[in-house]
């Protein structure tokens, strides 16, 4: 927190609460940009493999992919506010933000006619974001529960997206359903 802040309103009781339960705010702080950068980035190239989900195959999955990359916005926008209550902050410059995100990007394939290999794309994204979440999870756990809470219900929705991408690539029975409204999420 800044000194100007810290001035005006003296020391926060949820920052003195997470710092006696043990949390690093600074290592927390680092996590959390790590994981709505990727979120960020993600919905950015969902966009773009969406928009390569073509032909008989591709135009039934270009929905789930619309599903999880709008979700994944949502994400972003569900775990930004909590960074910020903590003390921390966006990088400014966009750049900077996508190369400390926590997963790597989610390129468009090259044989991007190809719906299985994109389905490899998104399948890797979730997986990476399932790992980045756990991480926040398992540092909060029992010491921060807002950001416990949170991280919970995004690593969730990342579950159920690998399981939506699995069940595509290896043609098991589905277990995914349209929520009532299009990117309609828990977090």
């Amino acid at each position: 927190m800044s000194s100007k802040i810290k001035d005006k309103v003296g020391k926060l009781a949820g920052i003195e609460v997470l710092e006696k339960n043990g949390i690093d705010l600074e290592k927390l702080r680092k996590l959390i940009v790590a994981g709505v950068g990727s979120e960020f980035a993600t919905y950015y190239y969902y966009t773009i493999l969406r928009m390569h989900c073509t032909g008989l195959d591709g135009e039934g999955i270009k929905e789930i992919v619309e599903d999880a990359r709008i979700e994944d916005r949502n994400h972003f926008e569900a775990m930004t506010p909590r960074l910020y209550e903590i003390g921390g902050s966006l990088p400014r410059d966009l750049r900077e933000f996508a190369s400390i995100a926590g997963c790597p990007d989610a390129f468009l394939p090259k044989n991007w006619e190809d719906i299985d290999e994109i389905l490899k794309v998104l399948l890797a994204a979730e997986k990476c974001a399932i790992h980045s979440w756990g991480e926040v999870c398992d540092y909060t756990v029992g010491k921060d529960h807002r950001t416990y809470e949170i991280a919970q219900r995004i690593m969730g929705e990342e579950i159920e997206h690998e399981a939506w991408f699995v069940e595509l690539l290896s043609k098991r029975p589905s277990g995914h359903f349209r929520r009532g409204i299009v990117g309609q999420s828990d977090s």
